[in-house]
């Protein structure tokens, strides 16, 4: 009994380019992960059967599998990564530029917490 390919392995979710939307990052970690998992799962049940070249065929898929789910989280992590620098750069920016509506927007939500922190307890 050999494993089931249940998602074609293409490859897509390392060719995802830093400006790929997160959503499809996620969803490329996501099938490489089920993926994944359905390799090990088709393995764990076929393992008493298979002979070894067999073994040796299933070990390399999941090994693929493995690579393909690394790269795609890491394309995932530095697509976040890039994204909070430039928030914080805009972030950065507004302040700078709008100084006294930054204080404010501050004093306004630590009056908000304060309040209905008071109200809890």
């Amino acid at each position: 009994m050999q494993p089931q390919n249940h998602l074609p392995m293409s490859g897509n979710s390392s060719d995802k380019s830093a400006t790929t939307a997160p959503t499809l990052a996620q969803s490329g970690v996501s099938r490489d992960f089920h993926n994944l998992l359905a390799d090990i799962e088709d393995l764990i049940k076929g393992a008493t059967s298979l002979t070894g070249e067999e073994l040796i065929e299933a070990r390399n898929k999941l090994n693929t599998r493995i690579v393909e789910a690394r790269a795609a989280a890491r394309d995932m992590s530095d697509s976040v990564v890039q994204r909070a620098r430039q928030t914080a750069t805009v972030a950065n920016e507004y302040v700078h530029e709008q100084p006294w509506k930054a204080l404010g927007a501050g004093i306004a939500i630590a009056f908000l917490l304060g309040f209905v922190m008071a109200r809890r307890g």
